[in-house]
């Protein structure tokens, strides 16, 4: 990702950074004075997307250093560690909003939520669902993982807050108990959310690759004139940055320059098609 489009997708995560600053402390200041677990429980949950929108933003700039005697790949993966980390914070969060709303519904401590705390919680809703519009199409633009990362944490967000508003709203026309139901689930969500980003983080982190892929790029290597087989293939992602590393069967009778215009060709059909840039090709006769 060169400078400029690190700027653009800096911005992405900057905006989410702001709208979650500015939403959790409406949400949590309503949230009390409107007596709603429900929109407490979604404040929350916005304070753990800043620190998540934040490791995307430091994850975004530390990935751009270039390598050094320690990081011969580079930095990419400081993106996908800083995620793994705010997930499990997301998780921290996430228990302690589902144990304090069960805590609350039991104790029978709760008032019935202000109808205002409703209006808020929809108001929340579209915006961040213009959020991750805004980042999604960025995303796409730059092909940024930690954004579209963001975007999908964002949508996330608004489901939240329509579903802590559906749940105020039922409490204030009498069904007390929906309104610490939505903060349980606000809280469910959470570690849903979390869950996810903890799952792809850990896969990115132990070199998984979706085998669906990797046959394409298999494919691909196959289409390739002069590749007789695929002897083996292998792929991981460092970041947003795909390695291959493939052996692959040729002529015998061919000299050395021309096995290695092959495996420049495959070099080039990954990096048109699949958007690859570090690949590695050796060339074996078939016998």
């Amino acid at each position: 990702m060169g400078e400029t489009n690190l700027k653009k997708a800096e911005k992405g995560a900057w905006i989410s950074i702001s709208a979650y600053i500015l939403l959790s402390a409406i949400k949590l200041t309503a949230g009390k004075i409107g007596h709603s677990e429900a929109l407490w429980a979604d404040g929350l949950n916005n304070l753990t997307d800043i620190l998540a929108s934040a490791a995307v933003l430091i994850g975004l700039r530390i990935s751009q250093k270039p390598p050094d005697d320690n990081h011969r790949y580079g930095h990419s993966r400081a993106e996908t560690i800083a995620s793994l980390m705010a997930a499990l914070i997301m998780f921290t969060v996430g228990f302690q909003v589902i144990f304090q709303s069960i805590q609350s519904f039991y104790q029978h401590d709760a008032s019935d939520p202000n109808i205002m705390t409703a209006l808020v919680a929809l108001l929340s809703a579209v915006f961040m669902f213009a959020v991750y519009v805004y980042n999604l199409r960025l995303s796409k633009k730059l092909n940024s993982k930690a954004l579209y990362s963001a975007a999908q944490d964002n949508r996330s967000d608004a489901l939240v807050s329509v579903g802590a508003a559906v749940g105020i709203l039922g409490s204030y026309f009498g069904l007390s108990w929906l309104d610490p139901l939505a903060a349980v689930i606000v809280g469910l969500m959470i570690c849903r959310t979390a869950w996810g980003i903890f799952k792809e983080a850990s896969l990115d982190l132990t070199d998984a690759f979706e085998v669906e892929k990797l046959k394409e790029l298999e494919a691909t290597i196959n289409k390739t004139p002069g590749v007789k087989l695929v002897k083996d293939i292998k792929a991981r992602l460092h970041g947003n940055r795909t390695i291959v590393d493939a052996t692959i069967f040729v002529e015998p009778t061919l000299t050395i320059v021309e096995g290695h215009q092959i495996a420049e060709n495959v070099e080039e059909r990954l990096i048109a098609e699949h958007d690859v840039q570090d690949s590695n090709i050796h060339i074996e006769p078939q016998m």
